[in-house]
């Protein structure tokens, strides 16, 4: 993937900090005894995470990253982006797999399908469709605001 037309989700940075942080923190703790040295261990994974997993995009493809390994899909395999019930982006591939999108969020699927040079359908004009967390369309108008009847129990 070239770096001027690839998108790049990672986790919030703050994670790393903290993770830095609980490896300063942990120093007296691990040096006072040889058998503590592998609380170190968990600020140093944990960093190491946050560094690496994240999900890249381009024109040809997905590239899934995590701790210990990636994963590339391409985008002709991938048959639907949408969101779970808990706002994370998920991939629903061509043989019925799905797989969770690594520091995407359900609000980051019209970002990641520019990636690919396309635009959503019913995105005309080159905004972004109106939906709630979980990336389903919502009733309302151009604006997104509900429009009358639309609530619930009318």
């Amino acid at each position: 993937m070239s770096r001027a037309d690839t998108v790049h989700f990672r986790h919030n940075q703050a994670i790393l900090v903290a993770a830095i942080v609980a490896f300063i923190g942990a120093l007296p703790l691990a040096t006072a005894r040889w058998w503590l040295l592998w609380v170190l261990l968990v600020p140093l994974v944990t960093g190491a995470w946050a560094w690496r997993a994240g999900t890249d995009a381009d024109s040809r493809e997905l590239r899934l990253r995590a701790l210990l390994g990636h994963r590339r899909v391409p985008w002709t395999r991938v048959a639907e982006l949408t969101g779970d019930p808990r706002g994370r982006a998920v991939a629903r591939l061509d043989d019925g797999q799905v797989l969770v999108l690594p520091a995407v969020r359900a609000t980051d699927l019209p970002r990641l399908v520019s990636a690919t040079g396309q635009t959503l359908p019913g995105d005309a004009d080159g905004q972004s469709v109106p939906g709630d967390a979980d990336g389903q369309s919502v009733p309302g108008d151009a604006d997104g605001q509900s429009l009358p009847g639309d609530g619930p129990g009318q």
